[in-house]
Parts: structure tokens; sequence; C-alpha cells
């Protein structure tokens, strides 16, 4: 009995120490290599599969190249409903409003919270669904593939679900039996699955590396970018040798739930395929983590931690983007907007020309620029580099504040510090000066007293048209009133 006490004792000892050596070496600030911004894109598997279809369409902008879906759904399918999630998003028990979502998409888009719809058309779409996966069903993904087609051309578009896969990221020589559907959630059905997003995603790419790596796998503080919300403290980076002289593409990839680093260890960081691809082809790759804290640890794609979770403000949507800034910029700090080019800050922002959904933001030039970046409110919005020292920001909604700051970009593409912001308010919708006006009530108290409609049990602005979600007495939205018989979705 002692002895086995003793056994015992040195395991947990062991235990603790591989802990402590894991927690010494964990905050280590994500690294800013200078990747191509013009190169990003993402892809994952169930919650981060719908996780990827929200930062491709709420951050289309930054997600140039595309997103790769796998057992994924149409974007905002739940609508902040757990019981939308479970039913119609996964096992599709009921008809899943896909025209009501491409509506809710060009609502936000208009409005300003999540990027113009317009950057879609040229990125692309890689989705996979497994014939035995009964968690998220083809059915699911078949009203993807529909909801993409109003954004995406259908050539740019591609969809593989003939393969007997369970509910799994599939490898083509690494995990559990092909139509397995249990942890890890990685399954051997002879398909390189991640070779094939990354080569529709990018085009012909080097052969993958089936040897030793030649990059290095760094574990970053994932808290300089979010604390909490669901997120763990750190998460991965594998950066290729190669990228420390060139300027390399950066693809995202997120895990499904019961699968981050604490779930499955390092499994899906090392043992999916991505890494030996992107050795091969300056491609950095991003792993951001959930921690357990996360509702069986998925990422949030149907407002288990934040009402916002689908659009920009979404805190752990913001967090990824800021990551995939943080790489694109020419040194380590700042908000995502760089900092540590000898590049001095733009001075005399400020704004003029407004309209109901537009706004100019000026400022003077700084010497050495061989561009201009432009952030709305800590979110970049030119989707390419300003040459003027001039910018129009449009899809804003009437009657609102913004703030905008700017950074000069030199020839390396490296940022230089952030101006002070300039603040400008949108006009009315109406064209006129009016002071907003905001009511809150039920969606349907809404529509009776003749500020929303209803179509199809859902519930619609007038005006805008935005989508507020369940026609019911127990749905709240706050509507503002920017001009006659004009709503917008927010606040006074």
């Amino acid at each position: 009995m002692k002895r086995n006490w003793m056994m015992m004792k040195m395991s947990m000892v062991a235990a603790f120490a591989a802990l402590a050596g894991h927690a010494a070496t964990a905050a280590v600030p994500l690294p800013a290599l200078g990747a191509n911004a013009a190169e990003v894109s993402v892809s994952g598997l169930s919650a981060g599969g719908f996780m990827a279809v929200q930062l491709h369409v709420a951050y289309s902008a930054t997600f140039k190249r595309g997103a790769g879906v796998v057992a994924g759904g149409p974007y905002y399918c739940a609508e902040g409903s757990i019981i939308n999630a479970t039913g119609r998003c996964m096992s599709h028990s009921s008809s899943i409003p896909v025209s009501s979502l491409v509506s809710t998409t060009n609502s936000w888009a208009s409005a300003g919270t999540i990027d113009p719809v317009s950057n879609l058309a040229n990125s692309k779409v890689y989705l996979y669904s497994g014939t035995s996966d009964n968690t998220v069903v083809q059915a699911v993904m078949n009203d993807l593939k529909t909801y993409y087609q109003s954004f995406v051309p259908t050539a740019n578009t591609f969809y593989k679900n003939n393969i007997g896969s369970g509910h799994a990221m599939i490898t083509d020589d690494y995990g559990s039996s092909c139509s397995t559907t249990a942890s890890p959630y990685i399954n051997n059905c002879g398909f390189d699955l991640a070779g094939d997003i990354l080569q529709y995603l990018y085009g012909t790419l080097n052969a993958r590396n089936n040897g030793t790596l030649s990059g290095t796998f760094t574990e970053f503080n994932q808290t300089e970018f979010v604390s909490g919300h669901g997120m763990a403290a750190t998460g991965w980076i594998y950066v290729p040798q190669s990228c420390s002289s060139t300027s390399c593409r950066v693809h995202v990839v997120l895990h499904g739930c019961k699968q981050n680093y604490t779930d499955i260890g390092d499994k899906y960081v090392r043992n999916t395929g991505y890494n030996r691809w992107a050795d091969t082809n300056n491609i950095v790759l991003i792993y951001p983590q959930t921690s357990t804290a996360a509702t069986n640890s998925c990422f949030d794609w149907w407002g288990y931690d934040n009402a916002n979770y689908a659009k920009k403000s979404g805190p752990q949507m913001a967090a990824i983007k800021a990551m995939v800034d943080r790489v694109t910029s020419g040194s380590t700090g700042g908000s995502g907007g760089g900092g540590g080019s000898t590049l001095a800050a733009p001075t005399g922002v400020g704004t003029s020309g407004a309209t109901s959904s537009s706004m100019v933001i000026g400022w003077n030039a700084v010497s050495g620029a061989a561009s201009y970046n432009v952030y709305r409110s800590g979110s970049k919005v030119n989707a390419s580099a300003v040459t003027a020292t001039t910018y129009t920001d449009t899809g804003l909604v009437a009657s609102t504040t913004y703030s905008w700051s700017v950074t000069a970009v030199d020839t390396s593409n490296v940022e230089g510090a952030m101006s002070t912001p300039a603040t400008g308010t949108t006009l009315a919708a109406s064209g006129g000066g009016t002071t907003p006006v905001c009511y809150t009530a039920s969606n349907y108290a809404h529509t009776t007293a003749g500020r929303a409609t209803q179509t199809g049990g859902y519930t619609y602005a007038n005006g805008s048209n935005q989508n507020m979600g369940l026609w019911n007495t127990f749905v709240t939205t706050t509507l503002k009133q920017t001009g006659t018989n004009y709503y917008v979705i927010g606040t006074c």
C-alpha cells in the first residue's frame, strides 16, 4: 500500500512538473512577421467550421483568399438560439431560413457591423461533408452551399461530399477509422483534406513535406487579444523556416468542440495535415484555442458568450482578427495596427463630407510613407493600400458617431504609429439633422407600433430592413429612428 502511494505521489509530482514546464513557456508574444495581408484564409471543423464562415463573411476584407468549411453551416444559422444551433443547424430537424440569413448578411454589411459583402466575390470556398456524419448532417452543408451562392461565384466554390467519414477532420495517414465519430475527431480516410483545402484556396502548391518540418511551433499568449470569453490563455502558431526571409501567406486553423489543447493535447495542431503543406509553401498557420470554460470547448457560433458573436465586434471574432493583424504587421506590439516602423503617426486627421452612410477621412502626408491604413473603431476598413491622404468610408449607419485612426505604411509594408483618433457623425437617413430616438421593446411590440414588419416568422426594421430575429414577445430589440419611418438596430 505504501509503495503504491509512493508511486502515485511520484506520478503526481511528474505531472505537476510537466504542467509547470508547459506554463513556463506559454506566454510568448505572437510574432509580427510582416506576412502578406492579401493572402489570408481560414478553415475549421464543426464549431470551427461555423466560426470559419463567420470570420470569412464578417471580416471579408481580411480573409480575402477564402474559407474551408468542414461540417459547418450558413452564417448566423443559429440566430442566437441554442435550440436552432442543435436543431436545424446540426440535425436539420427543421429547415434553415437561408434567404433570411442572406438578408441579415446584407443588412449587417450595410450597417457596417460586418465588412461589405462585395469582398466575397473574389474569394474561394471549399466545403466538405462526410456521408457518415450524423452530427452536422449533409443537408446543413447543402444549405451552406446555397447561402454562399448569393455572394461567391459558382466557379469559386468546391463541395466534396462523397467520402464515408464521420464527424471529424480527415487525413490520409492519421486518426481513427474513417466512419468514426469520437475523440479526437481526426479520422484516417485515405484523403488529405487539409492539403485539398489549401490547394483549392491558394492554387497549385509545392509537394508537401513528409519528413521533418523546417519551421517552429510556438505557443503564444492569447490574452494580448482577449481575456476570458471562452478563449484559452495561449494558442499555437507554426512558422516555416522560409518565412524568416519571405513574406508568407497566413491560414487560420480552427478546431472543433472538444478539440482544444486541454482536451486532446497537440493532436489537432500537429496531426491534421496542415503543417507539412505550410512548410513547403510559405504559409504561416495560426491555431487559436478555446478554453474548457467555453461550452463544450466550442468556438462561439450561437451566442453562448456574446450577443454579437457573429459580427466584427464579437469578442472571439475580434481576437482572431487581431491575431492575423499582428502576424501581418512588421513588429510585435500595437493593437492590430502595427507600430515599430520609424514612420510617424499621421497628423491632422479629420472628418468631412458626411452623408447618411459615408464619411471622408483626411490627414497630412507622412514623410517616407508608401501608403496608409484607415481604422474605424480599431478595425482596418481599407481592403487595399490607400496611397492618397483621404479615404471615403462607406456602409455606415445614419445618425451614428464613429471614430477613425490612420497609420502610415513604409515600402516594407511595416506600419508606423497610429494617429490620434478623429470622430464624425453621419447624417440622418432623410438627409436632415434630426436627433435620433430609440425604442426598446419586444419584436412583436415593434410591429404593432409600426416600427417593424414581420415576414416568415422574422422581424424586419422599417426602412433599413435589418433582421431583428424571431417575431415574438420574448426577443427584445432596441431600434434607433434615424429618419421618417427609418429604423436601425442600435442605441442612442
